[in-house]
């Protein structure tokens, strides 16, 4: 087993505490299907928001899909201008086998975020 980590990212339409809990859970259970995870494996998970998502905290979600034992944190992402709005990220570091291959995840406009990772879409 090794350390690895990876990123997801997906965009929630409104600062509503229901939508960014939805958003978050899709995003998660994407990034632990599609890399065979289970929060055992996970070591820790960090969430940004754009400065526009404040309605809840993204690691709620996590916390009801099982991650209670994993350390979360949340933060606020850099407002630089131009950049997307309406975004939750997540960096989360875990636990795999030394063949495995991280897949990131890029959900909803977020896509184009990362348009260079086609296996993330």
């Amino acid at each position: 087993m090794r350390l690895f980590a990876l990123r997801g990212a997906v965009s929630v339409e409104e600062n509503d505490a229901p939508q960014i809990l939805e958003a978050t859970a899709t995003l998660m259970r994407e990034i632990m299907e599609r890399n065979a995870l289970s929060p055992e494996d996970v070591v820790s998970c960090i969430f940004t928001a754009t400065d526009d998502l404040n309605a809840e905290f993204p690691a709620v979600a996590a916390r009801e899909l099982g991650f209670g034992a994993v350390p979360l944190l949340c933060a606020r992402e850099l407002p630089v201008p131009g950049s997307m709005h309406g975004v939750i990220r997540v960096l989360i570091h875990y636990h795999g086998a030394e063949h495995h291959s991280p897949t990131h995840v890029y959900l909803g406009r977020a896509t184009a975020l990362r348009a260079d990772l086609n296996a993330a879409q």
